[in-house]
């Protein structure tokens, strides 16, 4: 999974009560702008700020991990490249992408007990294979190489969505994943995606999902996940 985590010896706070996250549109918006957002919102979080999902659309741009190697970025071709604090390498995020942002509170998913983050990625994990399913498409994981892949057809192994996340010491996290809807997926030949040359990266339209729409798959995805939040209360 592609997680900053937090130092082992990081102090913790008392539980809070399980609530629903609240959804958050926030439309197309550059990356820069959610990235800082999410930085000043989870800065400022208190015991009772709600967990939010943001499902947000970027224009054109690549970001790297803390740990990426920039060589992956073969040729950028005037999108531009961010350094961010997330775990993992490069990806890209472009138009026709659904990416939810999880800004969540892993302590209070639980009464007295801290949600893990590989329990946390797994059902992130879970939900996007969930909302591939509703369009009778199947995704797996691929062991060592996080993510979410097309199970079977011609493009078997190919990435169809991608997941990196910073988990700070209070257990607050921001960052999320991104399914690919209906993209220009040239930009993800441009680079060594997640840093593995030669990884094919698809969308669910090429998949045979022609109907697929950007608005409806964000919407399953968030229900997704909120119902598998929902249910760790």
């Amino acid at each position: 999974m592609q997680t900053a985590l937090p130092p082992a010896s990081a102090s913790t706070t008392p539980a809070a009560t399980a609530r629903r996250p609240e959804i958050v549109r926030r439309g197309v918006e550059s990356y820069e702008t959610s990235f800082a957002a999410m930085r000043a919102y989870t800065d400022a979080r208190t015991a009772d700020s709600p967990d939010q999902l943001w499902i947000v659309e970027h224009p054109p741009v690549y970001t790297l991990g803390l740990g990426a190697d920039r060589a992956h970025v073969l040729n950028p071709h005037d999108i531009p490249v961010v350094q961010t604090d997330r775990g993992g390498e490069v990806t890209y995020h472009g138009p026709g992408q659904v990416v939810i942002y999880l800004l969540m509170d892993l302590r209070r998913n639980r009464s007295g007990a801290r949600l893990f983050a590989r329990e946390f990625v797994h059902n992130i994990e879970e939900a996007v294979i969930a909302a591939l399913a509703a369009y009778n498409l199947a995704g797996v994981r691929k062991e060592g190489a996080p993510g979410i892949y097309a199970a079977d057809g011609p493009w078997q192994g190919a990435k169809v969505a991608a997941l990196g996340l910073k988990i700070r010491g209070n257990g607050c996290t921001y960052h999320g994943v991104s399914l690919n809807v209906a993209m220009d997926l040239a930009p993800f030949s441009w680079i060594n995606p997640c840093g593995y040359e030669g990884l094919a990266t698809v969308d669910m339209q090429t998949l045979g999902a022609g109907q697929a729409r950007l608005a409806d798959v964000q919407d399953l995805l968030a229900d997704q996940l909120i119902a598998r939040f929902a249910g760790m209360a």
